[in-house]
């Protein structure tokens, strides 16, 4: 983007970014931190709620929602969320690009709102994602 900042809050009990369509990727790390604040152990959380591709782990989508985890009013692992889901909206495609962190805010409301964000500290978020989820990104567009 060019300006210097951006705005941006997380609006207590919106869950706009959970229910739109695609797929949330998850590290071991997360299915590790998830499988423990079930307490349940890792390869049970897998079997229940991962598929394995590729090189990469996301979570199952069930029949009726995006996520298992998504309830009315939130996520009942936010604790310990995926970083996918942590770092939304701070992700390399809409932090570096006006017309998608734009249309991003046509869903997401907490876009446009709360205290500034210094564009270097939004793509600092945003390479966490890239660390991450390196399958996911080419580190040299980033």
């Amino acid at each position: 983007m060019d300006t210097g900042a951006i705005q941006f809050t997380c609006l207590r009990g919106c869950t706009a970014c959970c229910e739109q369509k695609g797929w949330v990727y998850i590290t071991e790390e997360d299915l590790r931190r998830a499988a423990g604040f079930l307490s349940i152990e890792p390869a049970e959380f897998e079997s229940r709620y991962v598929v394995r591709t590729r090189h990469r782990l996301r979570l199952r989508k069930p029949k009726q929602s995006q996520c298992h985890f998504l309830r009315n009013g939130g996520c009942a692992i936010h604790p310990v969320k995926p970083v996918q889901c942590r770092l939304f909206p701070f992700w390399p495609e809409l932090v570096s690009d006006r017309g998608q962190w734009q249309a991003t805010g046509h869903y997401c409301p907490g876009i446009g709102q709360g205290p500034l964000i210094q564009i270097g500290t939004a793509l600092e978020s945003a390479h966490e994602m890239v660390t991450a989820y390196p399958s996911l990104y080419d580190a040299s567009e980033v």
